[in-house]
């Protein structure tokens, strides 16, 4: 085996983790709704899980362990792709919020910095971010 295939196969592991997570996300509340399962389809292909996989995570989603990356923006970047499947209902329920803050945690985050990004996410997602915060997303690059 190669470094690349050990490269890509510690890479599809940490891929599979992300994807049963947002799994688990989606499924917290009993049910997939049609616009959840739009999205993991997606992220099933963003992520190349395969059919197998998919039917595997699907039945127990919980059983894949988080494999967070190295750098900050990639970790940011799977929380943002947690929170694009919490507001396909356009709302979070306490389970989702638990679960998210648990899977922030063990990202990497301090249980601190944690709150602060679930709380100005959830500001984001639910549309309630102040107008001083709208004008400076909107005019960054």
């Amino acid at each position: 085996m190669s470094f690349n295939d050990l490269f890509e196969s510690g890479k599809h592991r940490r891929h599979v983790g992300h994807f049963a997570a947002i799994v688990t996300l989606a499924t917290s509340n009993g049910t997939i709704s049609e616009k959840e399962q739009t999205l993991i389809d997606r992220f099933a292909r963003k992520l190349n899980i395969n059919k197998a996989e998919y039917k595997e995570i699907l039945e127990n989603p919980t059983g894949y362990p988080i494999n967070p990356p190295n750098s900050k923006g990639k970790r940011l970047e799977r929380i943002y792709d947690l929170f694009k499947i919490i507001y396909a209902d356009h709302r979070m329920d306490d389970q989702e919020c638990i679960l998210i803050n648990r899977y922030a945690i063990g990202l990497g985050f301090a249980e601190e910095e944690a709150g602060e990004i679930i709380k100005k996410s959830e500001k984001i997602f639910g549309g309630q971010i102040p107008y001083e915060d709208y004008l400076y997303l909107l005019e960054k690059e």
